[in-house]
């Protein structure tokens, strides 16, 4: 006899069938995998790199009517046309001055409030702000009772990263972990999936005070950079890795709102920390709901 907690509203997979269908992921050599991936999508044999562009522009419908190259088999690498530019006019930035501007491309996982420091990833999951910024109960004090957003990116869509509100940077730390996938069914499965996951962390101050944003890395995400340091990852994995900046001895770094901090090379997860009563989302931005980078998904509360 099906139960509510085994079958799904709609008869759709059950929880048994999720944690059943994520058991090979445990013991995948994740970065392995992910190594040979970042090599694969680096050739610049032209049949290969082809065969990969119009294989996955195919299969995940790939629009490239607003990247700044349309063909795309003018790309050099597979991961050129992954990480393309877009012209300036297909992505405005919500201008108004209170204005969070959403970060990437992408759809919602999830987005609300942080509940006694822990953060909401799916029906009988979640994780601490804590272990999300790496362990660092100091680090993770500013965002208390605050609000989080989670955006999933696809295949198809755009992988850069751009600052949600004019920001300068504090801190960056690189914490090393797994790669599951972040795929619904692995969202759904595995405990404290994106505080498990290698991820990088940059804080920064803000006109809504301290905001966090992580950008967790993937099962075949090769890579992830940021505009100012380069590539991040793949690098050492034995420890976390925290670069300070702002102070006497670390470089200033000032991004205006809507400027380029990163990109994903190949896709995965971006999720957003804001502090207690110092912004508000929009309600449009709930579970499922696509979003386009620079879009308005939120305000900054007056002082």
């Amino acid at each position: 006899m099906s139960t509510t907690k085994d079958v799904d509203a709609v008869g759709g997979p059950t929880e048994r069938d999720d944690r059943v269908n994520t058991l090979p992921q445990y013991v995948l050599p994740h970065h392995f995998l992910s190594g040979l991936m970042r090599w694969f999508t680096q050739i610049e044999y032209k049949p290969l790199k082809e065969w990969q562009i119009r294989t996955v522009t195919r299969k995940y419908q790939v629009d490239l009517s607003s990247a700044v190259e349309t063909n795309p088999l003018a790309y050099r690498t597979f991961n050129h046309f992954f990480t393309r530019t877009l012209k300036p006019s297909e992505r405005p930035i919500a201008a108004e001055a209170n204005a969070i501007a959403s970060p990437v491309d992408g759809a919602v996982s999830q987005a609300g409030p942080i509940r006694d420091g822990r953060i909401f990833q799916a029906k009988g999951q979640s994780f601490t702000a804590q272990e999300l910024l790496g362990g660092s109960a100091e680090r993770a004090k500013p965002f208390e009772n605050g609000s989080f957003a989670t955006i999933y990116l696809s295949p198809r869509d755009y992988h850069r990263i751009h600052t949600p509100l004019d920001g300068t940077l504090r801190e960056m730390v690189h914490v090393p972990g797994r790669l599951f996938s972040v795929n619904q069914m692995t969202v759904r499965s595995v405990p404290r999936l994106f505080a498990r996951n290698e991820r990088v962390v940059t804080i920064f101050e803000t006109p809504a005070g301290p905001m966090a944003l992580v950008m967790v890395a993937a099962i075949f995400v090769s890579g992830m950079e940021t505009v100012w340091s380069g590539v991040v990852t793949p690098g050492p994995r034995s420890k976390i890795r925290t670069w300070q900046y702002g102070t006497p001895k670390g470089s200033n770094v000032s991004l205006k709102k809507g400027e380029e901090l990163g990109r994903f090379n190949m896709g995965s997860t971006v999720i957003l920390l804001f502090p207690k009563s110092r912004m508000n989302w929009t309600t449009e931005l709930t579970p499922g709901q696509s979003v386009k980078m620079g879009q308005l998904i939120g305000h900054v509360h007056s002082k």
